[in-house]
């Protein structure tokens, strides 16, 4: 996939072409207003005074910052033709005339088991646009353990790499000691120092000893060491030691000199090889100069090989490699980090609660601060109220949910039943959500005892506990010529009436007096009052 270089101040073109040949016409008319903007933004909205700037300009000259490290370079456009034509710019490696910028390669895919450096620079992840030119180093991260297949520096060509990018296939230390895998190399390094390069070389500083193990079992056969250094001499064998003998296949360097430069090879005896190239050199590095606060670093030397280990304190992370190594061009193996705060990913951002009725309360996203939430009305926490940020800039914890808040159903009372039920949004399963209200009615001879409406509250419980539907007798009103007692709107089962008649009134004497009875009904009549003398 290709794509375009980034600039500071991009031309936006009108119907140009990068690639042909263009001759310069001073007298033609001049070009439009060319489409200028400054990372990403217009540069000028007024176009009349665009019109006014540029109505007699043949060049516009401008910054580019060109390929993932942001490279500048001087570039221009020109009018030709009535047409804008370029971006043009510097080639440093062409006597800085102005050239058309080619197009990009991008990296598509990074194995996990290779490293690739651009300029000294680790790049860890795939979809970096290179512009034309690139080269890039390419070695697998464990030198011995994996054998690289490919180029291990393939360069970008007008949008293509020159060669398919390599892989790392892994040895007989990785699979099981199977006889169709190259073998595995161990480097052992008892004194001196060693610098494994971005190509994949090993980079050793002189004097040093080293020891390369070709892993294979010896049951099987014996594999053999070949170099290409025309003067070498050097002591091949299985190791001595009795754990090892069986496996371990060593070549030994002693005290490496320049003329050791050359390519280690150990091939089964099935042919299959694998091969550590080692360039020896003496270089030393710059001394590692620190200036950031915080930063503290252990450095063993300055010399090929030797290491540089930053840290940093507590609530602070190392921001870039923490550990350098003086490389054979000199150069360490990446720029000196940086002690950067530790910082856990942002709540309070957009996008960074995805639950759409949580609520934040408090919000530290700093080493040891907290996050404590809440949620909206009529919902209820699931999960820990709060988190911690930690050492290594993640949360303690989940993001906790809101859950509806729910009432259970109502309990019915016996002879009882709704008469009215108004769900909040959120009922579920014959549940009610906050703010529910249910109201309740009796049948027959009942009468309701208790709230005759109840509301589901933010506790999950109703405001009230449900009524009850008691058995009561109507009142029955009074007797002509007399009266009842007691008189009462309704009465409990168990109540008799006393019947009292007015003077010169009597009620019979066979007539019971009315009871009310369990199931609400009375067990007689109301009795009358007779004119004693009709008796």
């Amino acid at each position: 996939m290709r794509g375009p270089p980034s600039f500071v101040l991009l031309a936006a073109l009108l119907q140009a072409a990068l690639g042909r040949a263009v001759q310069e016409d001073l007298t033609s008319d001049s070009c439009s207003p060319p489409q200028l903007s400054l990372n990403g933004t217009d540069a000028e909205k007024s176009e009349q005074r665009v019109r006014k700037d540029y109505s007699k300009v043949r060049e516009v000259k401008f910054s580019g910052s060109i390929g993932p490290l942001g490279e500048k370079r001087l570039c221009k456009i020109k009018c030709i033709g009535g047409q804008w034509v370029g971006p043009l710019c510097v080639d440093q490696q062409d006597n800085g005339r102005y050239q058309p910028l080619f197009k990009n390669c991008k990296l598509e895919y990074v194995n996990p088991h290779i490293v690739v450096t651009f300029k000294n620079i680790s790049i860890h992840k795939a979809g970096v646009v290179f512009p034309h030119g690139s080269q890039l180093q390419i070695r697998c991260k464990e030198l011995g353990l994996y054998k690289l297949l490919g180029t291990s520096n393939p360069r970008c060509h007008n949008g293509e790499w020159s060669t398919r990018l390599p892989s790392c296939v892994p040895t007989t230390l990785l699979t099981n000691f199977t006889e169709d895998s190259p073998p595995t190399i161990l480097i052992k390094i008892p004194s001196g120092s060693a610098s494994v390069e971005p190509g994949g070389e090993l980079a050793v500083f002189p004097e040093s000893t080293l020891h390369f193990e070709c892993l294979y079992p010896r049951r099987v056969g014996s594999p053999d060491w070949t170099w290409t250094t025309p003067l070498g001499q050097y002591l091949t064998g299985w190791a001595i030691a009795s754990e090892e003998r069986d496996w371990k296949y060593r070549l030994s360097i002693y005290y490496a000199k320049a003329q050791d430069s050359g390519t280690f090879t150990c091939a089964t005896p099935r042919g299959i090889t694998n091969s550590v190239t080692v360039h020896v050199v003496a270089v030393t590095c710059d001394p590692i100069s620190v200036s950031g606060m915080h930063l503290t670093v252990r450095v063993e030397g300055t010399r090929l090989g030797h290491k540089a280990i930053f840290r940093c304190p507590v609530g602070f992370a190392v921001s870039g490699s923490p550990n350098l190594t003086c490389q054979a061009s000199g150069k360490w193996s990446a720029p000196v980090p940086r002690c950067e705060p530790v910082k856990c990913p942002p709540l309070d951002a957009p996008g960074g609660l995805d639950e759409p009725h949580l609520r934040l309360e408090e919000h530290n996203n700093s080493y040891g601060g907290r996050a404590v939430f809440s949620c909206a009305w009529g919902y209820k926490l699931a999960g820990a109220p709060g988190m911690e940020c930690e050492i290594d800039g993640s949360w303690s914890g989940k993001l906790p949910k809101c859950l509806p808040i729910q009432c259970p159903p109502p309990v019915l009372p016996v002879n009882g039943h709704l008469i009215q039920s108004e769900a909040a949004p959120g009922m579920d399963g014959g549940r009610y959500a906050v703010g529910s209200l249910v109201q309740f009615a009796c049948s027959g001879a009942h009468q309701l005892e208790g709230e005759a409406s109840i509301i589901c509250t933010e506790t999950g419980f109703w405001s009230h506990p449900p009524p009850f539907c008691k058995p009561r007798c109507r009142y029955l009103g009074e007797p002509d010529n007399g009266y009842a007692a007691p008189s009462k709107f309704s009465y409990e089962p168990g109540d008799e009436l006393q019947i009292t008649c007015n003077p010169g009134y009597e009620s019979r004497l066979d007539q019971p007096r009315p009871k009310c009875l369990p199931d609400g009904r009375w067990s007689a009549p109301l009795p009358n009052c007779t004119d004693f003398t009709q008796i």
